[in-house]
């Protein structure tokens, strides 16, 4: 036995640390609780913010759509939140709105407003003018034509400006961890006081694969929603071929 290898049942004996793994099932099963705690925070404020910031958005796409003039200050105004450093922003926030979830969420809106907006405006926009010239000739109003015929076109940008929204903000939950309220971020937090790389990489997974489970729920839903996309490029499959 090389000396190395002699030392080792000698160092545990002596009460040396043990390893300190990236990896660690045991790390898991000790702090399943809190880590599923964090991971059900992290998720409820994702979904939360995003849906506050669906809710804000569309109405402003849709009345940037209706008055041009006012699509310019409107992307600008949620392009200024957006470039805020999250830090900052929470720090302002705060004397305000509190410590906690409320803070956190009012952050994760903004940022998530202008993503949104972008998107809804650019599908709004790239409607076929046949398909509205067809509507107005059927008596379509304005507001009729908004909500039956170019709010469902513009579905898809819509989705996409979901997905990038979502994986965003997931992201961005983390940094809540400066007010209290960081879901899986404060365990990333508690990892890197302590040297702990098994809390930190296990917290950083999880954000990953929730990023990517919401981002697949996402896409199944804008499928749901667009069957006529999925027709048409069905249809335009053979005609390729034959060409």
């Amino acid at each position: 036995m090389d000396a190395p290898t002699a030392l080792v049942p000698v160092l545990a004996a002596a009460g040396a640390p043990p390893a300190n793994p990236w990896l660690s099932w045991t790390y898991v099963e000790r702090n399943r609780e809190d880590i599923l705690g964090a991971l059900s925070q992290h998720t409820s404020l994702t979904v939360q913010a995003v849906l506050v910031a669906t809710l804000v958005a569309l109405p402003l796409a849709a009345l940037a759509h209706l008055r041009p003039r006012l699509a310019g200050p409107l992307l600008g105004a949620s392009g200024v939140l957006f470039t805020v450093p999250s830090l900052a922003l929470f720090a302002v926030l705060a004397p305000y709105t509190g410590i906690g979830r409320t803070t956190v969420l009012i952050g994760l809106v903004a940022y998530a407003l202008l993503v949104l907006l972008r998107n809804a405006l650019v599908g709004l926009r790239g409607v076929d003018p046949a398909v509205t010239d067809a509507a107005r000739g059927m008596g379509y109003g304005r507001l009729r034509m908004l909500a039956a015929v170019e709010l469902p076109s513009a579905l898809p940008s819509v989705v996409t400006g979901l997905r990038q929204a979502t994986v965003t903000t997931v992201a961005l939950v983390t940094v809540g961890v400066v007010v209290g309220y960081g879901g899986l971020g404060q365990l990333m937090f508690r990892g890197f006081r302590s040297n702990y790389h098994a809390e930190v990489l296990t917290a950083t997974l999880l954000c990953l694969v929730l990023a990517l489970v919401l981002d697949l729920a996402l896409v199944l839903v804008g499928r749901a929603l667009t069957p006529w996309s999925r027709a048409g490029q069905a249809s335009a499959r053979p005609a390729r071929r034959g060409a």
